[in-house]
């Protein structure tokens, strides 16, 4: 078995791309990219979020990167740690600098209050059983301060801190966070990540507005379960899937 790079290694940056998922996606085809390797760009025009929606962002002031992933030895029943592996590593970038408040919605968006900071977008290319690889695709607002009008609660760091950064510094430090992150999860730390995951939700032990079916209830946000679900409390214990309910989140003041 070769070893394996420390992620972030190499690192290729952009001016221009569609999506970096996209561009790091086309390198895993053609057999050019090895776990590690990542693209950050400057500027995505036809940058992917979740469920289909597009990511938007202003040329040079967000960290916008793909990392090429190879989590085989994890078995696809355990998708979901990858990505606590992953959020908590954007979590650990983005709390690190505003020290307090920051938060992971469930199940990958980075939270500052009630603003959202960051989001992630794992796409993975299995050979029928075989994990094979994952791109690992991250965005998060760092020195953006005017976004569009349909963006609900965007929030970013020089909005928070009243400071500027270098992004590319950030963006590489972020494959630091997240090499350290994976150690973990190759250490078989399962139970550590998601007993950390669950500490840093948002909303966590919080009475929650959740929108299902078409219906309006009110839930206290208590956990994960280990494939991905969100446990809540009503009258009753729940567990909600991913997608089968929305958040209604307060209005940031």
């Amino acid at each position: 078995m070769r070893p394996e790079n420390p992620i972030g290694e190499p690192f290729f940056e952009l001016c221009e791309v569609d999506s970096t998922n996209n561009y790091a996606m086309r390198q895993v085809q053609a057999q050019m990219a090895v776990h590690g390797a990542t693209w950050f760009a400057q500027y995505q025009n036809a940058g992917k979020g979740q469920r289909g929606k597009a990511w938007k962002a202003v040329h040079g002031e967000n960290i916008i990167m793909s990392t090429v992933l190879e989590p085989a030895f994890l078995g696809i029943d355990n998708q979901f740690l990858l990505n606590v592996t992953v959020a908590l590593a954007c979590f650990d970038l983005f709390n690190k600098y505003t020290i307090d408040e920051t938060s992971i919605k469930w199940p990958n968006d980075i939270y500052w209050r009630d603003r959202k900071a960051g989001g992630m977008l794992i796409e993975n290319v299995l050979k029928g059983k075989e994990w094979k690889f994952s791109i690992a695709g991250l965005g998060i607002n760092i020195n953006q301060t005017f976004f569009p009008a349909d963006l609900p609660n965007p929030v970013s760091l020089k909005q928070i801190t009243g400071k500027s950064f270098n992004v590319t510094d950030l963006a590489k430090e972020l494959c630091q966070c997240l090499d350290y992150r994976w150690k973990q999860l190759k250490e078989q730390k399962d139970n550590d990540l998601l007993q950390e995951y669950s500490s840093h939700l948002y909303k966590l032990d919080e009475m929650v507005t959740f929108k299902k079916d078409g219906s309006i209830f009110n839930a206290v946000v208590t956990g994960v379960s280990r494939n991905g679900e969100l446990l809540v409390k009503t009258d009753r214990p729940m567990a909600l899937t991913y997608g089968s309910v929305n958040w209604i989140i307060p209005q940031p003041k």
